[in-house]
């Protein structure tokens, strides 16, 4: 049995050598994912690759992690969790489950992110679904409130969406409010914002790695067709659904056709896709962070409220505060 004074928990869960040690008197086992104890809550603790961490960093981590797991008055077994998304992640089972406050003593540390894997959490080598807001979610701005700035309206519009993300506003009310304030702006904005569209942090590694093991993305936004559709293109998503703008001659009419993407479409893509696709129950799963995505989060087996307002986070099983969506993958299981 290894002394936890000579080897952090780093290094001993990155060896194969000894598969238990001590720390006072406080006793770890080791465990691989597929097979954790059971009848044992299981947490994962999420931070950034120990490899772009500085040292300092690191140290803080690494000292904040053993303070806290030889704290917990419980049986422990530890393992890590691998995925090709960059994070380093250990996974926690403890015999009893912890308390809030005991989740919270760790979760203090803000270079950390703690999760609590849910007994029926999607199974991540087994094919599933995956629909995703896009404005703040998948990209880091607001599309409506960008075109806004380049059209020289945006104050005004950045209120509405304000308003409407909050939950305080008729989504298609605030949306048709919204694309009423672009009427006669260049439509060539759209194009040079696209260009430029910034990708959520983690967004790449995220999909890369469900559609390694056959997962089916989707994006389903109250935003715009061109930008989905660019979204849909570069990282090869198998659907997109987003507001048709209407434009004639070069300009924006101000105004928006066909069906409008609402709370309630969204919701309806999360069902539609799974009976295409034929997912199975419990491996439906949607992100998104405001009020407008709450139907989606309720409907999906597996809602996630990424950097999300209050409405949505209350509604989530599951919220992202932290760390980017690298995260996504470690919340699910591999049996």
């Amino acid at each position: 049995m290894e002394s936890l004074s000579q080897s952090t928990v780093f290094a001993w869960l990155s060896t194969k050598g000894s598969m238990s040690f001590t720390a006072g008197e406080q006793s770890y086992s080791r465990h691989i994912e597929t097979e954790y104890p059971k009848g044992f809550s299981r947490y994962r603790i999420l931070f950034s690759e120990q490899a772009v961490l500085s040292t300092r960093q690191l140290q803080d981590i690494n000292a904040a992690l053993e303070t806290w797991l030889v704290s917990l008055d419980t049986k422990l077994s530890l393992a890590l969790i691998e995925r090709d998304c960059g994070l380093t992640c250990i996974e926690v089972c403890t015999s009893q489950p912890l308390s809030p406050q005991q989740i919270a003593a760790i979760g203090e540390t803000t270079a950390i992110e703690v999760f609590e894997l849910a007994v029926d959490a999607p199974q991540l080598s087994q094919a599933g679904l995956l629909v995703m807001d896009m404005d703040s979610t998948a990209i880091q701005i607001e599309c409506i409130d960008e075109l806004a700035e380049m059209a020289g309206v945006g104050p005004a519009v950045a209120e509405v969406t304000e308003l409407a993300m909050q939950g305080e506003l008729d989504f298609e009310q605030s949306l048709r409010a919204r694309v009423g304030k672009l009427k006669g702006a260049d439509a060539a904005i759209i194009d040079t914002l696209c260009a430029k569209l910034p990708l959520m942090p983690g967004l790449k590694e995220m999909i890369a790695e469900l559609q390694s093991h056959g997962w089916r993305t989707v994006v389903a936004s109250g935003g715009f067709t061109p930008f989905v559709n660019h979204l849909k293109q570069l990282l090869a998503l198998d659907a997109a659904f987003a507001n048709k703008l209407d434009i004639k001659d070069g300009k924006l009419l101000g105004s928006v056709s066909g069906q409008v993407v609402d709370a309630q479409y969204k919701a309806d893509t999360v069902l539609n896709c799974a009976k295409q696709w034929q997912i199975p129950v419990g491996q439906r799963v949607a992100i998104g962070d405001g009020a407008n995505d709450i139907p989606m989060i309720n409907t999906a087996d597996f809602g996630i409220a990424y950097h999300a307002k209050p409405k949505l986070a209350q509604a989530a099983d599951v919220s992202i505060n932290r760390l980017n969506l690298k995260v996504l993958p470690y919340l699910f299981q591999r049996t």
